[in-house]
């Protein structure tokens, strides 16, 4: 009776490992279940047979298409043997992953001590939110918040798989909801982390999604100077990112007034050049295009021209060189960069 009920619970306990953990860390994280919040039975742990508990599983490696291989992308083996269940669990599709599941990988999330762990849970986590039904089900278990805790954790990859489940989180407007009051936290990774480090553009990524749409834009009116000092220090990978940013605040013509009084380096109009990546370049002729389409009065031009190092003066006042640099890039080999110079000439 004691071998019976518990089989079906290891079977599924072993599933959820294969998820998660991969090769090698199995048995830890299996530890850290057994010893936090889903324990067994005593009863029935002491009914296991000491040959079940001695004699190691062989391990078979999982087919491609399987549930890690889909949602984690690692190499996994799985111990054997696997009861039906599991096994519907190991191969289902990602979009599918049952809600006690998700719960199970929140709940270890909160009791890890081993930040590869909580780095593999997250990745879980975080491709699983790639679908709606995820998406929904992780905010009803108030996994956002439980996710968002883990922007302060001391190991960098954390907080990088962190941003990344949040990422994918924020495709959802009820989601944006729960993770809009992490914004300031964001914002102070960014500024904290080594330039050009996964931190910043996993942060860039999450605040891109987050301003696609204008209902949050505002929450990002005081960062407008941090990412115009990124464009001038950071990678093209980075820049772009960036400017995505942007791009994106600049097409809302409410923000436009706290974007063109923004303090900027003087530097960033030298990124109008030929020599810079046309990935990076069509971006910020875009972001200068939005700039330009802005028409202040006389009374606040004005008021701005006397700001100092604001980017009104470095982009859009008469003073700017921006306007000779722009006349040299109609000439740039790139069909696109010539129609967007064109088009903010014109």
């Amino acid at each position: 009776m004691g071998d019976a009920s518990i089989t079906p619970r290891l079977g599924n306990m072993r599933a959820l490992l294969g998820i998660v953990a991969g090769a090698g860390a199995s048995y830890g994280l299996y530890k850290l279940i057994s010893g936090g919040s889903f324990k067994r039975n005593k009863k029935s742990a002491a009914s296991e047979s000491p040959g079940a508990r001695s004699s190691p599983p062989s391990e078979v490696t999982l087919q491609p298409g399987s549930l890690l291989a889909r949602v984690s992308g690692l190499d996994v083996v799985c111990p054997r043997p696997v009861d039906v269940a599991s096994g519907e669990i190991i191969h289902q599709s990602p979009g599918n992953l049952d809600p006690q599941h998700l719960k199970m990988l929140l709940s270890c999330l909160q009791t890890s001590n081993n930040p590869l762990d909580r780095c593999r849970i997250l990745l879980t986590l975080g491709n699983s939110a790639a679908f709606t039904v995820n998406q929904n089900l992780i905010r009803e278990f108030e996994g956002i918040h439980i996710i968002a805790g883990f922007l302060s954790d001391p190991a960098a990859e954390v907080r990088v798989q962190t941003l990344n489940a949040l990422n994918n989180l924020c495709m959802n407007i009820p989601n944006q909801e729960q993770i809009k009051v992490y914004v300031p936290q964001v914002l102070e990774l960014i500024e904290m982390s080594p330039v050009n480090s996964d931190l910043q553009l996993g942060a860039l990524r999450l605040l891109t999604n987050l301003s696609v749409t204008d209902k949050h834009q505002h929450l990002l009116k005081e960062s407008v100077t941090l990412l115009l000092s990124l464009l001038v220090v950071s990678y093209e990978a980075l820049q772009v990112q960036a400017l995505k940013v942007l791009v994106n605040l600049s097409s809302n013509p409410h923000m436009m007034d706290d974007i063109v009084q923004a303090q900027a380096p003087a530097s960033v109009v030298l990124l109008f050049d030929s020599r810079t990546a046309p990935a990076v370049l069509l971006r910020l002729l875009m972001f200068a295009g939005n700039l330009k389409a802005w028409r202040p009065s006389a009374q606040v031009a004005n008021e701005l021209r006397r700001k100092q190092d604001c980017l009104f003066r470095v982009m859009l006042d008469e003073s700017s060189q921006l306007h000779s640099r722009l006349v040299q890039l109609l000439s740039h080999p790139d069909v696109e960069i010539q129609s967007q110079v064109a088009r903010i000439l014109t």
